[in-house]
């Protein structure tokens, strides 16, 4: 049985772990390259390289055992444009990205990524801000990122760590505070469900701008002054006889 959850701070996946290269995974490793972070068991994935034979995917996921089932689905219907790789990504994908021909990283998905509810385990939670970064590094101008959860605080954490980047915007047409729909043709296995229980699903589409990443100190004063203000907000709540 593979467990639900594991702590990505243990010892065990903390240990770094070289990635392959596109060149390494694909047969034609110059096509668009979709990451997917947090694939869990891949179907989703699997689908979609189908349905978009000139895009490249790449499944990254913390629970080897989903990985090994994810790749030989990949292997039994011989697709060539889909790989899954077992990492951590706050510990080995940095320096992955940094490797990466210019303007390959053209979409990068992350959907229904575990919530770590507890305030003590917020840190364990996959979009960090030194993950956020990596990613700004990676892609280019117009290139997307999607993020998605029926957790309305982690969807909330994950736009204020992107958007404190200053390196992604929405799409003017797009709803606000979330997107209406999945731009991405097929849903994963927990976003069916989620609808089918006729519940929320929270979700964000952004395109990269061009302005430069921050560095990481810069960052994380940025999501100091906003917890700072929400902090503040929280201890002077408006007075229900202020005038309008």
């Amino acid at each position: 049985m593979v467990r639900q959850h594991v702590n990505p701070l243990s010892r065990f996946y903390q240990l770094p772990r070289p990635l392959p290269l596109p060149a390494e995974l694909f047969a034609e490793p110059n096509l668009p390259l979709h990451l997917d972070i947090g694939t869990a068991r891949g179907r989703c994935l699997l689908e979609l390289a189908q349905r978009q034979p000139r895009w490249n995917h790449l499944g990254l996921e913390i629970r080897r055992p989903l990985v090994a089932a994810a790749q030989a689905d990949c292997q039994a219907l011989g697709l060539t444009n889909l790989h899954y790789l077992f990492c951590n990504a706050n510990v080995s994908l940095a320096p992955w990205l940094a490797a990466l021909p210019p303007g390959l990283l053209e979409r990068v998905s992350i959907q229904f990524p575990d919530p770590w509810f507890k305030k003590k385990h917020h840190k364990r939670r996959v979009l960090q801000p030194e993950l956020a970064l990596a990613l700004a590094g990676a892609q280019q101008s117009g290139h997307e990122l999607f993020v998605q959860s029926d957790v309305l605080a982690v969807i909330e954490s994950m736009v204020e760590v992107i958007e404190a980047t200053g390196c992604y915007e929405r799409p003017s047409g797009d709803a606000r505070p979330w997107r209406l729909s999945n731009p991405l043709p097929v849903p994963t296995e927990r976003e069916q469900l989620v609808l089918s229980q006729h519940l929320p699903v929270y979700r964000v589409l952004y395109q990269r701008t061009t302005v430069q990443p921050p560095t990481l100190v810069e960052l994380q004063q940025q999501l100091a002054m906003g917890l700072e203000q929400t902090a503040k907000g929280a201890d002077n709540p408006p007075r229900s006889d202020a005038l309008p």
